[in-house]
C-alpha cells in the first residue's frame, strides 16, 4: 500500500474512533488517550496539566475548521498534545526517567512520549509513520516557521498549543472564538500558566543551559538570568559558523 492510500484509510478509521465531550469539544477517546492523560498528569504540575488539555481542546477546535488540517489522524493528534510538555523540568519526580542532562525539553518530551508509545501502543496500530508524527510534532512545536509547514497532525498540534498562549484574536482566521475559548478555560482554568512557563525556561537555563543557547529558552536567560552567569555570548549557530575555516584550508 502506497503511503498516500495508507494515510487515507488511516483517517477514515481515526473519524470513526469513540469520542468524549470536553468542554462542549470532541475529542478521542480511546484507551491510548486515557493512559496518555494518566501519564500526563503523573509527570506535570496542575498549571502544565491544564495547559495540556486545553492545548487539546483548542487543537480539535481549531483543526476542524481549516482546511488543510481538518482530514488528520486524529488519535495522534491527541497523543502528541496530551505528551507535548513531558520535558518542563517542574512537576516531575527527582531522578526523573524522562529528563536528560543534554537535550532540549522538546527533545525529552519527543522521546518519552515515544517510548510510551511503544509501551503502551498497539504495535500492529502504530507503524514508525505514526511513532514519527508523534515526535515531531512534539519536537518542534515551539518552531513556528518549521511547524506549520509540516503534517496536518504536526499543526494541529501546535494550533493548539500556540492558541493556549496567544488567545483567540491571534489564531489565523478567527476560527476560536472567545465564547469556546472561555468555555475550555472555565473548567480547565489558567492557573497561572505564564508564571510557571517563566519558572520552567529559568529552571532549563540553570540546570542544562548547553540545551538553550540556540533557541527560544535561551531568550529568558538573557532576559533574567544575565546577572546570574548565564550568557549565551559566543555560543550561538553565527558564532559557531563564523570560526569555519574551511575556505582558506587547500583540499589535499
Amino acid at each position: 500500500m502506497h503511503l498516500a492510500d495508507h494515510q487515507l484509510s488511516l483517517y477514515r478509521a481515526t473519524d470513526s474512533l469513540p469520542t468524549k465531550e470536553l468542554a462542549g469539544v470532541r475529542i478521542p477517546d480511546t484507551p491510548l488517550v486515557t493512559k496518555a492523560l494518566e501519564f500526563a498528569r503523573q509527570h506535570s504540575t496542575d498549571y502544565t496539566y491544564n495547559h495540556i488539555v486545553r492545548s487539546v481542546l483548542f487543537g480539535f477546535i481549531i483543526s476542524d475548521k481549516l482546511p488543510q488540517t481538518k482530514e488528520r489522524d486524529r488519535e495522534a493528534h491527541a497523543v502528541a498534545a496530551i505528551l507535548h510538555d513531558l520535558g518542563f523540568p517542574i512537576g516531575h519526580p527527582p531522578h526523573s526517567e524522562v529528563l536528560s542532562n543534554d537535550k532540549r525539553f522538546e527533545v525529552d518530551g519527543a522521546n518519552a512520549a515515544r517510548e510510551f508509545l511503544k509501551r503502551e501502543a498497539d504495535p500492529q496500530q502504530w507503524d514508525k509513520h505514526r511513532l514519527q508524527l508523534v515526535w515531531d510534532s512534539i519536537a518542534l512545536h515551539t518552531i513556528g516557521t518549521v511547524v506549520f509547514h509540516k503534517e496536518p497532525e504536526c499543526q494541529a498540534c501546535s494550533y493548539g498549543i500556540w492558541a493556549d498562549f496567544q488567545g483567540p484574536d491571534r489564531v489565523p482566521g478567527g476560527v476560536l472564538t472567545w465564547d469556546e475559548y472561555n468555555r475550555v478555560v472555565k473548567e480547565f482554568p489558567r492557573l497561572g500558566l505564564m508564571r510557571g512557563l517563566k519558572e520552567n525556561m529559568l529552571h532549563l537555563c540553570k540546570t542544562k543551559p548547553d540545551t538553550t543557547y540556540d533557541n527560544t529558552v535561551g531568550e529568558w536567560g538573557d532576559q533574567y538570568l544575565q546577572g546570574e552567569g548565564y550568557s549565551r555570548e559566543g555560543k550561538l549557530t553565527q558564532n559557531l559558523l563564523e570560526t569555519c575555516d574551511l575556505d582558506e584550508k587547500e583540499a589535499k
